[in-house]
């Protein structure tokens, strides 16, 4: 136990008083005393913490480019997605339809064709966007019995009349939107008010109206592509020798020399049909929907649209020749591409960047 008594008269005096360092002598090699230096408390300077923060300053920087980055990529790969999704079931669809296409030299075609033909009751060139009507084996809309419309239709035949067109009525709900129809077919005689399959020379124009038409109204039309606002399509064609090879062409017969037919004939002569569309993802297409101040036609969908050329357009600057068009694959969606690039209308660059350019081929199987 402390006891204050047994402590000397110095120390009894330098009890209760503050500590005050104390300086120890320490020898040297030379004999004298050295005084130890007092213990200093470790602390940043102002130049280290300015290294410090600038440091810290570079690193937010590059943290936040790099998630601007990455929301930028993400953004470009979601609309992507969002039009790559939308073409595929377009294009599924197509495939389904034209692979069961009905092949026969007695029924009638609506398709795009330069030359007119006798098997052919609209044959035509159409410029903008195209449309094709044919048969198809595959189920369509049929009408269901009056008296029970849960009932199954009665005289339903396996065949089914099939069109696709991007709707150009400017006062429709469905305007600049790819649509398709499947209207069901009855067998012959089923009944006066259900019109079957027609053979020529009754034609699909003769019989469907909207069948071949753009601006057309028939419930048996749903829009099948909302976002696809251009339609394309071209023909490979066989060939036969070595001497007429498989070549591109705007007319599904064969008119070289050597050849010379001059009608459908059941598709005798087409290998494929190329089809080739424009989608623009539905962020990117409000940036350019701008219908409220102005109406269609002059809108600006509907003016990019004219951008893009049709197949076989020798006439603008920068065209393929006719030989061009003819043997190097690929050409329309290349000259659609550069229209994009250039961007004449001056529309808003994140909106061009949302179209995406497909090209497809439906083989036909004789």
């Amino acid at each position: 136990m402390f006891n204050r008594a047994d402590l000397t008269a110095q120390q009894r005096s330098t009890v209760g008083r503050p500590r005050r360092a104390v300086v120890r002598l320490l020898p040297d090699e030379g004999g004298f005393a050295l005084p130890k230096q007092r213990e200093r408390f470790s602390a940043f300077t102002l130049t280290e913490l300015l290294v410090t923060m600038s440091v810290l300053v570079l690193l937010v920087f590059l943290f936040t480019q790099l998630l601007n980055s990455a929301a930028t990529i993400m953004t470009v790969g979601n609309k992507r997605m969002d039009a790559d999704s939308q073409a595929r079931q377009l294009l599924d669809r197509m495939n389904i339809d034209f692979a069961q296409m009905v092949k026969r030299p007695d029924v009638d075609y609506y398709l795009k064709s330069s030359l007119p033909a006798s098997d052919c009751g609209v044959c035509r060139a159409q410029a903008g966007n195209d449309q094709a009507a044919f048969y198809s084996k595959v189920l369509g809309y049929y009408p269901a019995p009056t008296a029970n419309p849960t009932a199954t239709p009665i005289g339903a035949s396996p065949a089914s009349l099939v069109s696709y067109r991007v709707n150009s009525d400017t006062g429709s709900a469905f305007y600049n939107r790819m649509q398709r129809m499947g209207k069901g077919l009855a067998w012959n005689g089923v009944s006066t008010g259900l019109t079957p399959v027609v053979f020529l020379p009754l034609t699909i124009a003769g019989n469907w109206a909207a069948a071949t038409d753009t601006t057309s109204t028939d419930s048996d039309y749903e829009v099948i592509g909302p976002q696809v606002f251009r339609f394309e399509y071209y023909y490979l064609l066989k060939g036969v020798s070595t001497t007429t090879n498989a070549i591109f062409t705007d007319t599904p017969w064969d008119t070289r020399t050597g050849i010379l037919h001059t009608n459908v004939s059941g598709m005798r002569d087409v290998a494929a049909i190329v089809v080739g569309v424009a989608v623009i993802e539905p962020k990117s297409k409000a940036l350019l929907d701008n219908s409220a101040q102005v109406p269609p036609p002059n809108d600006n969908i509907t003016r990019l649209g004219a951008r893009l050329i049709d197949w076989g357009n020798t006439t603008c600057t920068g065209c393929p020749s006719q030989t061009q068009w003819q043997t190097t694959a690929g050409q329309l969606l290349t000259q659609w591409q550069a229209a994009l690039d250039a961007n004449t209308l001056g529309l808003p660059r994140p909106a061009i960047s949302g179209i995406r350019l497909y090209e497809r081929y439906f083989y036909l199987y004789q």
